[in-house]
């Protein structure tokens, strides 16, 4: 067995859908006031729900782990990073060299760090 869904509880699910449409250049799947579903080529399913709503209670909030996006060499990375940083979206790390990597770092609405690297 293979985990092949993410959830990550957030405040707004259609606000939160609305930015990962953008960044993913992608529609949900699914969306409810409660809930939205995005499957990624690699078939990966996205599930972003309402916090308030998911049972059992969420005790935590975003920022704990990361959603990560293996992409092919620095230049890449360097794109997405000028590209994400250019919309808006929150950045918590520019690209730097790590043990596993080049790498940045942002950060959604909700406080979920999406890391995108390029394995080195």
């Amino acid at each position: 067995m293979n985990p092949n869904y993410v959830l990550l509880f957030v405040d707004n699910p259609a606000t939160s859908a609305a930015f990962y449409a953008d960044l993913l250049g992608r529609a949900p799947v699914e969306a409810s006031p409660t809930f939205a579903l995005f499957v990624l080529d690699s078939g990966l399913k996205l599930g972003l729900w309402s916090r308030h709503t998911a049972e059992p209670q969420v005790l935590a909030y975003g920022g704990a782990s990361e959603l990560a996006f293996s992409v092919g060499d620095r230049s890449v990375v360097n794109d997405m990073h000028a590209d994400w940083a250019g919309r808006g979206v929150a950045i918590a790390q520019r690209p730097v060299a790590l043990d596993f990597g080049y790498t940045f770092v942002a950060v959604d609405r909700d406080g979920h760090r999406l890391r995108v690297f390029a394995p080195e």
